[in-house]
Order: structure tokens, then C-alpha cells, then sequence
């Protein structure tokens, strides 16, 4: 929530916020999870980076007239990761614009603006205070290597110390982002966004403090799993596998019911109706929105399908 009296932070502190602002929030307010072992382990037989097929679709009307296409998105990508094949490459030359989860993902000083907002608040607990005793060492290990000190956690809310938190083991840096990658291709062409930062903060920050205090225990447990499980979800999305990253999309965070409701159920709801209403429209959009979104049976993939949609996945 929005409190009018939340400190400004400054100094020492801005480095961090600025980290979680840039570094976690479109990164993991998506996060998939952990992927199978399954999509890991054929991952090592290959012995190399699969080949680039990332989950893309074109969207056209029952008759088959094409009205855009649908790009599921990665925030994060180590540098010189190859993923645009030439159906994206060809997308992204003739869609007339862009539709993003947020679009001013450049605007660092705004970012963190809202940032400050709605994730400080004064006299907090301590983090180790907000989880089970049997965790509380775990915890504090990892706000030491997050630089999380104890002036800071009293001053930061649960939500946005999960985020904070989970940057210490992520893999991949978010300006190599396939999001921050479309804007700057369509840098002169028109650019809407489906909720914007504070919409997207604010899904955090209306989570109850029960919901907020889950996500730090997931955050806790996806820090065990380390490199090894970010790179099997890289590699699953590079290489479009659907039934690992549905398969995916239910663990970490994703895993308690009611984090998966606010954080991915209820937003496909909600952009459905704003996605349909710009293929209605003139010309012909590229829709980017995080692969976690796209698959399972409340996907954006199959809601599209059910509301009479035709989704040709282009490989």
C-alpha cells in the first residue's frame, strides 16, 4: 500500500533499491520457478545451447486473417543470447506496435521512485522475525549477500525483500531482457503497456502480509536450488518447451495457491479483454508478455483459443 509518510531513501540505500527496481521486479514477478529435472538433464546430453525457438504465435480471426502475434517473454538473458528466429525477426519488422507489461522499463529514476513508495514502511520487524525459527539463520544469510542490513529491513516490507532477496542467486542480466530488446526495435513506433510499473508493484503490495511472508519462505527455497535450476529455465524457454515451463510456472512462488492467483491467474483475466481489444484494432500489434503467462489451461493461449482466437505457434 501507498503510505504518504514511508521515508524517502537515500545514501547508502539507493544502490539497493535501484538493484531490486531494475534487476527483480519484471524478472520476478513472473519467476517460473524451478524447471524439471527432466528438461535439465537433456539439457547436459545435448551438450550445448539449444537451438532458438522461443514461444511465439501468430493470432488470427476463424476466417484466418492474420491480426498480430504473441511473443512469450524472458527478463533476464545472459549476454549474447541468439533467440530471435526470423518468424520473430520478421514480426518485429511489420507490427505496427508493441504491447508490454510495462514500457518504461528505461525510466530508472521513476522506477525507483515507486519503488520507495510502496515498498518501505516504518518500524518493521527484522526479516529473521517474519519467518519460522528454523529458517531465521537461512534468512539472514541471505540478506547479508543481498546487502539487506538491519536499518534497511525494518524499513522494507516483505514483498519487495523477496525480491530483493531473490536477486542474490538469479542468473542472466535484465538489460539483455527480450522486453527492454522490443522497445528499443520499436523505439519509433507506438508502445502500449498492460499494466505499468505502479500497476505491477501494486499486485505485490496488496498481497496480505501471510502472502508476502510465503513468498520470502519460496524465496528461501528456490536459493538452495542455485545456477544450475536458472540455467534448465533459461533453457527451457530458449528452447520453447511448453511442458516444461507450464510444468515450471506451478513451483517456486508459483506454487502456493494464492500467490499463483494474484500474481498469474487473475492478471491473464484481466489483460484478456485489453489483449483482444488491440487485435480488434487497426493494424497489427506484437504482443510480449512473460512465457509463464502464455501456457497451461488458464494461459493467455488458451483463453484466446476459447474466445474463438486461431494461436498458429511459428517455429
Amino acid at each position: 500500500m501507498i503510505r504518504a509518510s514511508s521515508p524517502a531513501i537515500t545514501g547508502k540505500a539507493e544502490p539497493w533499491l535501484r538493484l531490486a527496481i531494475l534487476a527483480l521486479v519484471f524478472a520476478v514477478a513472473l519467476a517460473l520457478g524451478a524447471c524439471s529435472e527432466r528438461a535439465d538433464e537433456s539439457e547436459q546430453a545435448r551438450g550445448s545451447r539449444p537451438a532458438a525457438s522461443p514461444l511465439f504465435y501468430e493470432i488470427a480471426r476463424e476466417d484466418g486473417s492474420a491480426r498480430g502475434w504473441m511473443l512469450g517473454t524472458i527478463h533476464a538473458l545472459p549476454e549474447g543470447t541468439a533467440w530471435r528466429t526470423p518468424a520473430i525477426s520478421d514480426a518485429m519488422g511489420k507490427a505496427d506496435r508493441l504491447v508490454v507489461e510495462v514500457a518504461a522499463l528505461d525510466d530508472a529514476e521513476a522506477m525507483a521512485r515507486t519503488f520507495r513508495q510502496l515498498a518501505t514502511s516504518p518500524d518493521l520487524p527484522l526479516l529473521a522475525a517474519r519467518v519460522p525459527a528454523a529458517r531465521q539463520s537461512e534468512l539472514a544469510v541471505l540478506a547479508d549477500k543481498a546487502g539487506l542490513g538491519p536499518s534497511q529491513q525494518r524499513q522494507t516490507e516483505s514483498w519487495a525483500a523477496s525480491l530483493i532477496l531473490a536477486r542474490v542467486n538469479a542468473l542472466g542480466d535484465p538489460t539483455n531482457g527480450v522486453d527492454r530488446a522490443l522497445l528499443r526495435t520499436f523505439a519509433n513506433r507506438p508502445v502500449r503497456e498492460l499494466e505499468g510499473v505502479r500497476g505491477q508493484l501494486g499486485i505485490f503490495d496488496r498481497l496480505s502480509e501471510a502472502e508476502q511472508r510465503a513468498m520470502l519462505l519460496a524465496v528461501l527455497d528456490a536459493s538452495k536450488q542455485g545456477q544450475r535450476e536458472a540455467e534448465a529455465l533459461q533453457s527451457a524457454w530458449l528452447r520453447g518447451d511448453v511442458a516444461a515451463l507450464e510444468a515450471a510456472s506451478q513451483r517456486g512462488i508459483m506454487a502456493d495457491p494464492r500467490l499463483r492467483d494474484a500474481l498469474l491467474i487473475n492478471r491473464n483475466q484481466r489483460w484478456l479483454p485489453l489483449i483482444e481489444n488491440e487485435l480488434a484494432g487497426p493494424g497489427r500489434p506484437l504482443i510480449a508478455i512473460g512465457a509463464a503467462h502464455l501456457v497451461g489451461p488458464e494461459g493467455l493461449v488458451a483463453l484466446l483459443e476459447a474466445r474463438g482466437w486461431r494461436l498458429i505457434r511459428l517455429t
